[in-house]
C-alpha cells in the first residue's frame, strides 16, 4: 500500500542509481506510494533543561550562561585548553566511511592551524580510531578523542560543543544533528537525506537558518563550511545566537512525526 523511509528527502534519493542499490527502477516505477516521514527525538532524555547527565542545566533563555559551563568542564574533562573563545568543534558518531570520517580527518590539521577545538567521540573502523588518536597526540590540548561508547559522556558533548560535525556521505534521517541542536550545539552537516531536511543553512543576508551545509562529498567543502560557521560565532554573535535559538526552539517530537504516520 505504501513504501515509507525516514525523511522526504532520502525518498527522493532511493529512487536514484547512486542510493537505489539496485531497486532505484521499481521505486521510481511506484513513486506514488514512496513517503519519507521524519524520524523524531527522545524529548525527554535529551532536554538540556532536565538532563542530569551535565554539569548545568539551560533552556533556550539561558543557554549562554549553561553552555559556558558545559563547555568549560568538558573542556578540563579531556584536557582541551580551557578557552571560551575557541570554537568547540564536536562529533559523535560511528567512525565508518558512511559518516564522512576521512573528509575530516583529511582537515584536522587545518582546523586545529585557525584556532578550532575538536572533541570526538565513537567506535569503528580500527584505522579511523588510529587516524584520530595519533591527530590528538600530535595536538594535545586542541584535538581529544575517546574510542568508547559513554551515553553520560555524549550528553556532555551535546552540551558543551559550539558546532556540531556530521559530514556524512548518505544518512537517512540522522538523530545527532536534532539532538545537537536541542542542546544549542550548531550543525555543520552534507546536504543529504534527512541532514538535508532538518538543516536550513544560514543566510548573512536575511539571519535565518538554523545551521551550516554543503553539497560535495569532499574534505575542501566540510573546511569551508566550518571555517565559516566559525566567522559567524567570533564575528557576528547575534547571528550565532539566533542560530542557537532557532535550533533549540525546533519541533523534533514525534508528535508531528506520528501524525504523518497518521495520516498516511
Amino acid at each position: 500500500d505504501a513504501v515509507t523511509t525516514v525523511s522526504p528527502a532520502y525518498a527522493a534519493e532511493i529512487m536514484t542509481p547512486r542510493y537505489g542499490e539496485g531497486l532505484d527502477g521499481v521505486l521510481h516505477q511506484y513513486a506514488y506510494k514512496v513517503r519519507g516521514i521524519l524520524n523524531g527525538i527522545d524529548t525527554e532524555e535529551f532536554d538540556p533543561q532536565t538532563d542530569p547527565l551535565i554539569p548545568r542545566r539551560y533552556g533556550p533563555d539561558d543557554r549562554q550562561a549553561g553552555k559556558a559551563v558545559c563547555k568549560k568542564h568538558l573542556q578540563t574533562e579531556l584536557g582541551l585548553a580551557e578557552d571560551p573563545h575557541a570554537p568547540l568543534a564536536v562529533m559523535i558518531s560511528r567512525l565508518v566511511d558512511q559518516k564522512g570520517i576521512e573528509l575530516l580527518v583529511n582537515i584536522l590539521d587545518r582546523l586545529v592551524g585557525e584556532g578550532i577545538q575538536l572533541a570526538i567521540q565513537g567506535t569503528g573502523d580500527p584505522f579511523y580510531e588510529w587516524l584520530l588518536a595519533e591527530a590528538a597526540n600530535r595536538h594535545q590540548g586542541r584535538i581529544a578523542t575517546v574510542a568508547a561508547y559513554d551515553n553520560a559522556l555524549a550528553h556532555r558533548i551535546y552540551a558543551a560543543g559550539d558546532l556540531f560535525l556530521m559530514p556524512s556521505l548518505f544518512e537517512p534521517c540522522g538523530l545527532s544533528q536534532m539532538i545537537a541542536m536541542r542542546y544549542g550545539t550548531v550543525p555543520v552537516v552534507r546536504e543529504t537525506g534527512g541532514l538535508r531536511d532538518t538543516v536550513q543553512p544560514y543566510n548573512r543576508f536575511t539571519g535565518t537558518g538554523n545551521g551550516f551545509s554543503f553539497a560535495g562529498a569532499d574534505a575542501e567543502e566540510l573546511l569551508a563550511s566550518v571555517l565559516t560557521a566559525c566567522d559567524v560565532f567570533r564575528n557576528a554573535p547575534a547571528a550565532w545566537d539566533g542560530l542557537v535559538s532557532a535550533g533549540m526552539r525546533a519541533d523534533f517530537t514525534w508528535d508531528r512525526s506520528a501524525a504523518l504516520y497518521a495520516g498516511l
